[in-house]
């Protein structure tokens, strides 16, 4: 049947009040280290991309569903902040290629640490039980 039980309701309402309550802890814990939860969104966009070369600009308005120059304006604070570095593409010099820089790899290293920690956590958890 297509009803959906109570139980189901339970479950849905148990599974988005973690995942609020887990997007204010890593809120929290970007906070705690300086950086804002765009700024650590970014870093791991950069990072987590498969390109060796960097993603430009545009694949991290893309991962982080961001208008162009939105990207451009956070990419701009976060190369102020020295977490990230621009460099030309080897490949096609028209092209800019985003790099983390050794301090936004460290506060990268360490958010991702913990976000990993607590998402094993998470896993364990009864809202994702049936």
């Amino acid at each position: 049947s297509d009803a959906v039980s109570d139980r189901d309701y339970q479950r849905l309402l148990e599974f988005r009040t973690e995942l609020r309550r887990f997007l204010r802890w890593s809120e929290a814990q970007a906070e705690a280290l300086g950086i804002t939860t765009a700024q650590h969104q970014l870093l791991l966009a950069v990072r987590g991309h498969a390109d060796r070369r960097g993603p430009t600009v545009g694949d991290v308005a893309e991962a982080l569903l961001l208008r162009h120059h939105s990207a451009v304006g956070l990419v701009d604070r976060t190369v102020d902040a020295g977490l990230v570095r621009r460099e030309s593409d080897p490949d096609d010099h028209r092209r800019v290629r985003l790099r983390l820089t050794g301090a936004g790899d460290r506060k990268l290293a360490r958010l991702s640490r913990r976000h990993l920690e607590e998402l094993d956590r998470l896993s364990r958890g009864v809202f994702l039980e049936s």
